[in-house]
């Protein structure tokens, strides 16, 4: 159960919000999230679901997460939990948004969230990056706009993480000098290709079987990147089915060559969890170097 003090706050909180007055009748904890403390909180209007965090240590965490929520949500395409309001409380930044309450998946589930995903990825801009930068778990993320995606990829993705890996003695000098070489070559790599909006964190994580047996995406890190990057981040762990692939490459095929280039689509978010976690995300890493 949350502070009960804290819960107090939430509630006048969300009644200044809402215009209504709001009672808190039970808050239960929600188990399963490296980063954050999660609840679901049950009110007189019905039932929300509230993140917590420290708003000194990661600061603008979910008033950025909101920001994704919204932008990804405006799209009408993939579902994502309703963002309903943010801020801070005690040094406590909390996030509160629609809770979705887990259902089976339809039998076409795979094929609609393969298709929804890929008219996601038709949103554009005529940059790569975002208005500000955001997370990834607890890193920065920087979006300083290019339009270059091989010039992003480098300079907003590989080179920041992998000198920070560098500067922590994660890393040792051949392999920052390895990643920085590959950066050269990525106009190489990359055929051109249209930035798209992404979710950013894709993996079996984040997303859920919700309403009607509808996916669901949450958490996002989201910016305006390659869409391969998405595609590659759900292979890295595994829990998409194939037929999720077969309809996303149906409804919007991939450029020649985009096997080759998974693994490096997979250098961020394994240079993100290798700096998080360690372990043998380093070895993963310098398969990916050792393959390219």
């Amino acid at each position: 159960m949350m502070d009960e003090k804290l819960l107090q706050s939430l509630a006048t909180e969300m009644t200044a919000k809402f215009a209504v007055k709001i009672q808190i009748n039970r808050s239960e904890k929600i188990y399963g999230g490296d980063i954050n403390e999660s609840y679901r909180v049950e009110t007189n209007e019905g039932n929300w679901f509230v993140k917590l965090n420290n708003a000194k240590k990661y600061p603008q965490l979910f008033q950025r997460e909101f920001v994704g929520l919204e932008a990804l949500r405006a799209t009408n395409t993939v579902a994502v939990p309703q963002p309903m309001m943010h801020g801070v409380l005690h040094d406590t930044a909390f996030l509160i948004t629609e809770y979705i309450q887990k259902d089976a998946a339809r039998s076409s589930f795979w094929e609609e969230f393969g298709q929804q995903l890929s008219q996601l990825h038709q949103h554009t801009k005529p940059f790569f990056g975002f208005y500000e930068s955001n997370y990834i778990g607890t890193l920065k993320q920087y979006n300083t706009p290019y339009t270059s995606w091989p010039v992003f990829y480098a300079f907003n993705r590989l080179i920041p993480l992998a000198r920070l890996a560098y500067d922590k003695h994660h890393m040792e000098k051949g392999m920052l000098v390895q990643i920085e070489a590959l950066c050269k070559r990525l106009p190489q790599i990359f055929p051109d290709s249209p930035s798209s909006l992404l979710h950013g964190d894709l993996w079996s994580g984040n997303f859920m079987v919700g309403k009607s047996g509808a996916a669901y995406m949450y958490d996002p890190a989201i910016y305006y990147g390659h869409r391969e990057m998405d595609l590659a981040m759900t292979r890295l762990f595994g829990g998409f089915d194939n037929r999720f692939y077969l309809a996303y490459q149906a409804a919007a095929p991939l450029a020649p060559g985009w096997q080759q280039r998974i693994g490096i689509c997979q250098l961020y978010p394994l240079l993100v969890h290798y700096i998080l976690f360690g372990g043998s995300y380093y070895n993963s890493i310098k398969e990916v170097l050792q393959g390219v």
